[in-house]
């Protein structure tokens, strides 16, 4: 993983607020997140039992 230097937003009393990322680690670490939800909802969905429906199937039933 990059090493990245820390940059921080303060407020008047020195609290850190916030954070400044150059925007291809934020890229980086939005495609980091999104790839968690997704193994994280197939870990959930194989941990529930259901039976498995074929894909068209589901995409039939969400945009109805």
């Amino acid at each position: 993983m990059p090493k990245t230097k820390e940059r921080y937003l303060v407020d008047d009393a020195g609290n850190r607020i916030g954070v400044v990322l150059d925007v291809r680690e934020y890229k980086r670490l939005l495609k980091e997140v999104e790839e968690l939800e997704s193994i994280r909802a197939y870990d959930a969905a194989k941990a529930s039992g259901d039976e498995a429906i074929p894909f068209e199937q589901a995409v039939a039933e969400i945009e109805r």
